[in-house]
């Protein structure tokens, strides 16, 4: 009896002084202390693992150093751009876009984000389509090849990709491959080998010291990108594995969002990429032109955002609430996570209530269990506000993209969550153009097809035991 009392106080005193460590010192936000506390409450010796592995924070100037924006002139061309819109001697393309002029301003202060109107920009839907014409695109390329994602696999797609890459490198192409080494972890160190001894220069961001045994969960780069010889680039949903071209029975079809772009936004996403690059790796891209060979393309208006824990502020999901709040017909959503935080479910509720026409869509199934359950909690408030939700049905619905009223869109690797928000890097393409957000718009309404509406009526049927696994996931959201 005796040593069980001891044991208990010190667990006690010991998740006290956690939780003193939680509240003062590391200052996070409320939602996110009471959940920790509440970890800590009970399950207290498991927690205290759980918060090592979720929850510490890293100090911000052991890893980020980002010095290269000064280094590139991005600082120089985001004033000047600044003062032109300031001193209304912008000149848009398209008269139609000056009425977001405020959702470009925002986007330039918050992220350093430059405008661009000379861009052509593809979609794609569909993993097979989409990397057919990266693998073209980098069978022609000349000079360079710069990848980034998250998640790359070691199986045929993840082969197929790296026979190309070897390829130009013996070809005398510069390549260069960055992965984050959490998302990446089953990836085979055969296969990384295999590059690096070709010549390709591979570097994983934010290692482990132990290999495949990383338990820095937060601070993942979640990033995807592809630019070749600095003219053509790839940014959206799409992560390198056979699973997106529909190969896994768990999820079947493989529903995402990408684009390809051509035009000066390839610059911003350049820049976006030498930047990731030079934090993880000790052999820094310098500035060369050859880097920045965009020629103009098209007419569409791009600014590419990116948000990260790099930043105080979080500058996609500042973005999306400026979008939802200017819309008057229609907000259109696609997200297989829907954990919002108080400011963005508020400005969604409030479009809906006003009469904005607010439809969201889900999947339904989970890859996260805890996140899925979370999800369709969090789409009860939209149900109440008069939302109209979706669940997709024809897989796995892993789509990031807004459309706003036939006029502005957003397609990237941010989903509507706390860990895209706050703890993840992410980027994404806020589009300024009339005839994309038309084919986006359609591209959801096909999809509707494909889905089941989640009425309130069959909300409120739900049974007790999925509303209790949705209370326990909505308390501990904040850390997901």
């Amino acid at each position: 009896m005796g040593i069980l009392t001891y044991l208990l106080g010190f667990i006690l005193i010991f998740n006290i002084t956690l939780g003193i460590s939680i509240i003062f010192l590391e200052r996070k936000d409320a939602s996110s202390t009471w959940a920790w506390l509440m970890v800590l409450l009970f399950i207290p010796i498991a927690g205290f693992f759980l918060y090592l592995i979720f929850g510490k924070p890293i100090s911000k100037r052991r890893i980020f150093t980002w010095d290269t924006k000064v280094r590139l002139g991005v600082k120089t061309a985001v004033q000047s751009q600044l003062r032109a819109l300031e001193e209304e001697r912008f000149i848009f393309k398209h008269k139609n876009i000056t009425k977001y002029e405020d959702l470009i301003y925002l986007h330039l202060r918050n992220d350093d984000a430059i405008f661009t109107q000379h861009n052509k920009v593809e979609i794609f839907t569909d993993g097979e389509e989409k990397f057919n014409a990266l693998i073209q695109d980098m069978e022609k390329a000349t000079d360079h090849i710069h990848l980034l994602y998250y998640i790359i696999r070691s199986d045929r797609l993840g082969k197929r990709i790296a026979d190309v890459l070897i390829k130009k490198v013996n070809e005398g192409v510069e390549v260069r491959l960055l992965y984050d080494d959490m998302g990446s972890r089953r990836v085979s160190r055969k296969y990384i080998k295999r590059l690096r001894n070709a010549g390709a220069h591979v570097e994983a961001f934010f290692p482990s010291r132990i290999p495949k045994v990383n338990f820095k969960i937060n601070y993942r780069n979640h990033r995807k990108l592809a630019i070749i010889d600095g003219k053509v680039g790839y940014i959206g949903g799409f992560n390198i594995g056979d699973e997106y071209l529909g190969g896994s029975k768990k999820f079947g079809y493989w529903r995402d969002t990408h684009l390809r772009v051509f035009g000066d936004a390839v610059r911003d996403m350049q820049t976006r990429y030498i930047l990731d690059w030079n934090q993880a790796s000790r052999n820094d891209i310098l500035y060369d032109e050859r880097y920045y060979a965009a020629d103009p393309a098209g007419d569409v208006g791009v600014q590419i955002v990116s948000s990260g824990p790099d930043s105080d502020w979080e500058q996609i999901k500042n973005g999306y609430i400026k979008m939802i709040m200017s819309a008057k017909e229609y907000i259109y959503i696609q997200t297989p996570y829907y954990i919002p935080d108080e400011s963005l479910r508020d400005a969604l509720r409030i479009a809906a209530l006003s009469g904005v026409d607010v439809k969201i869509m889900i999947p339904n199934k989970p890859d996260h269990p805890f996140v899925y359950w979370a999800t369709l909690s969090n789409v009860g408030d939209l149900l109440e506000a008069g939302a109209e939700v979706y669940i997709y049905q024809n897989g796995f619905l892993h789509a990031k993209t807004i459309v706003v009223d036939g006029e502005i869109a957003s397609v990237g690797t941010a989903n509507i969550d706390v860990r895209s928000f706050r703890l993840n890097f992410e980027v994404n393409a806020f589009l300024y153009d009339e005839s994309l957000a038309e084919s986006l718009l359609e591209a959801f309404n096909e999809d509707i097809k494909l889905s089941t509406q989640m009425t309130k009526k069959l909300y409120d049927e739900r049974s007790l035991g999925i509303r209790f696994k949705e209370s326990i996931s909505r308390l501990i959201s904040p850390v997901l």
